[in-house]
């Protein structure tokens, strides 16, 4: 059977064989899958390597070709659903694109010199500007901001792209946001010169052919790599009383500083978090990082000052602890997407360089953010699903062949049996099944207005692009009809007279073009707001 790395160039693969003992499976499987140029989603764990496995074929194409002019040069386009992680994939990009390099000046060989540039939300005009003007070879970037550019003039940057890598889309395919991206990835198909090979990668997911379809829409076939690969969990369930239903039986006694400070203050016991902070505390200590995901901000912020406060007791008491300025150093900060950039860099910096014992976090750190140093997750409450569970303790242990630890901490005895379900579903991989949204037609409005906004477009050239993405790819003509008469002011009735048409449709020509003003609604207006089944809504089928 052929090495997968005789697949690469001289370069790449020396610095692969000096860097890595051998290609994982899903490296194995995934290179062969892309070097044939099938899209293909790749399914496998937390830590297995699936990141490389996506980039490191393009990046050897790249080394193997001369620069092209500035207009032409980016084409690796990389989507993730999370800001930090962009940020994190760049920083692991310059490990191959050096190690690369460096193999290429051993063996006498010129090599072009890649850049890559990284824009969200959070980038700076200036490098914004930077990309419009200067192209890097490899783009990261978030659904947002791919709908923002495709909405603009920077969109010229982007008919050269060849190949678009979609990370964790397990945690878009289920929701209106990715109903939002698989539009925007054909309005990328129709600006490219060529339709992009389309690159997925996901830990959880079920069923693969379901996701694989939402990757490639119609008339693109994808290859499934999945390497049946599922990651060692070491996760237990902890109650830090004695009675869930009679809390001020008998309290349990602690070591360490759970001892130091006791598990109660004075009175009565009304709530089980006296209980759960020492535990929390003395499970910080024992471990060299942690983090502990609740689920809310509120949450987050009051937990991490409450073990801050818990900690400055514990060096009073003990006088070990070194004081700044009268205190001892943070133990625990807050993480979540509240924070503003600089802070949220600050804090993913001081955990991973190993400054920080541990982090609170909500949601904002499920995905696949490289936190290499991480050996301890705890979840106060019960995950909300088996795939958030698998998420968020896969982010202890994320190295290859490493397992992930994890405890969690339930609230109530309703929250006890919920994660003991959680929990069993996850060490026996019962991943829930993934039901891609059809046809959300507040979504198709957004995006028709910003199709519209650059230029015109024949009514039933459109209709064909929408039905390509595979959320829409049952939408009827009476469906679409009807967005299109209300975006250009065909309303039900005259409630709605004062609002301002979006678009122009000739309905002769079958034509449709934006309105005055129709970019910068577009753009003001860009993203998905999440479902939480507040409202009910009945769309025209």
């Amino acid at each position: 059977m052929a090495n997968s790395l005789d697949l690469f160039g001289i370069p790449a693969r020396a610095w692969f064989e000096a860097a890595f003992e051998a290609p994982t499976p899903v490296q194995e499987a995934g290179w062969k899958s892309v070097a044939a140029g099938a899209h293909t989603l790749m399914c496998a764990p937390t830590g297995s390597g699936k990141t490389l496995a996506a980039f490191f074929w393009c990046l050897d194409q790249l080394a193997r070709e001369p620069t092209p002019p500035d207009a032409a040069r980016c084409r690796v386009l990389y989507v993730s659903p999370l800001k930090a992680l962009t940020v994190d994939v760049e920083r692991n990009l310059r490990s191959p694109l050096t190690g690369i390099a460096m193999e290429a000046r051993r063996a006498g060989i010129d090599l072009p010199e890649l850049t890559v540039a990284v824009r969200t939300g959070d980038t700076p005009t200036v490098d914004r500007r930077q990309i419009q003007r200067h192209p890097p070879d490899v783009l990261i970037t978030t659904p947002e901001s791919l709908f923002l550019m495709l909405t603009s003039g920077v969109r010229e940057v982007l008919r050269t792209v060849r190949w678009v890598i979609v990370d964790e889309i397990h945690s878009m395919a289920a929701t209106k946001r990715g109903a939002h991206l698989a539009l925007s990835l054909e309005r990328l198909s129709h600006l490219a010169e060529k339709d992009p090979q389309r690159i997925g990668l996901s830990a959880t997911q079920r069923p693969l052919d379901e996701v694989g379809r939402f990757l490639g829409g119609a008339g693109r076939q994808v290859e499934l790599v999945d390497t049946g690969e599922r990651k060692a969990l070491e996760v237990r369930v902890e109650v830090p009383v004695e009675d869930m239903a009679d809390l001020e039986r008998g309290a349990r006694q602690y070591s360490g500083p759970a001892a130091a400070l006791g598990t109660d203050g004075p009175g009565p016991r009304r709530s089980i978090w006296p209980a759960i902070h020492p535990r929390l505390l003395e499970l910080i200590q024992e471990h060299r990082s942690t983090i502990i995901f609740v689920n809310s901000r509120r949450v987050a912020e009051r937990l991490a000052a409450r073990l801050n406060e818990l900690w400055a007791e514990q060096a009073e008491v003990d006088g070990i602890v070194p004081l700044r300025e009268g205190r001892p150093p943070e133990l625990v900060r807050a993480h979540h997407g509240s924070i503003a950039r600089e802070q949220r860099t600050e804090i993913e910096e001081a955990l991973k360089a190993g400054k920080l014992p541990a982090l609170v976090a909500t949601s904002s750190l499920e995905l696949g953010i490289d936190m290499g140093a991480v050996d301890l997750v705890i979840h106060v409450e019960a995950p909300p699903s088996v795939a958030a569970g698998l998420q968020r303790i896969g982010r202890a242990g994320h190295r290859v062949g490493e397992p992930s630890k994890g405890v969690i901490f339930p609230k109530h005895r309703g929250d006890l049996l919920e994660a003991a379900t959680v929990v069993e579903g996850m060490l026996q991989g019962r991943i829930e099944t993934t039901r891609v949204p059809r046809n959300p037609l507040d979504v198709l409005a957004q995006q028709v207005v910003a199709m519209c906004a650059l230029e015109d477009w024949e009514t039933d050239e459109m209709l064909a692009l929408v039905r390509r993405a595979y959320p829409f790819s049952e939408l009827t003509d009476r469906a679409y009809a009807a967005v299109l008469d209300m975006l250009a002011g065909r309303y039900p009735s005259n409630e709605f007279i004062d609002l301002r048409p979006r678009i122009v449709w000739d309905r002769v020509e079958g034509r449709l073009r934006g309105r005055a003003g129709a970019q910068r609604l577009a753009v003001v207006s860009g993203g998905t707001i999440p479902a939480r089944g507040l409202l009910g809504a009945n769309p025209l089928e």
